[in-house]
């Protein structure tokens, strides 16, 4: 079992910025993609972004959020900026051994999910 291990998340201002970074365990073959989903209390969990040979956001984020993958790597980050109140919720990393998104899950993998709020 692949483990996601996730770091960087915290309290920042509106308007702040945060980089969140995840780190797979696994080591003897490449997620082929890895990405974010957040949830915030009450609200169902929501795609954040995904890289595999090419990114995608959700459309609340496009713009203030950038994703990045170290190659050959199990490492992904999600730079965000011009946070807002809204953004505030759980962070989950996400990867798939085989899927070109995590939007599409084969063999797919959780993180324990890191905590980020914005304040107004």
């Amino acid at each position: 079992q692949v483990q996601l291990v996730e770091s960087g998340g915290g309290s920042v201002q509106a308007g702040g910025s945060l980089r969140l970074a995840c780190a797979a365990s696994e080591r003897t073959f490449t997620l082929n993609s890895m990405g974010w989903f957040r949830q915030a209390p009450g609200k169902e969990r929501e795609f954040v972004a995904s890289e595999s040979w090419y990114a995608e956001y959700g459309d609340s984020v496009k713009g203030r959020f950038t994703i990045a993958r170290e190659d050959g790597e199990n490492t992904v980050y999600l730079q965000m900026n011009s946070l807002k109140p809204e953004d505030t919720a759980v962070y989950y990393c996400a990867g798939d051994q085989f899927s070109d998104t995590v939007r599409t899950p084969r063999r797919f993998f959780w993180g324990q999910g890191i905590q980020v709020t914005v304040s107004s």
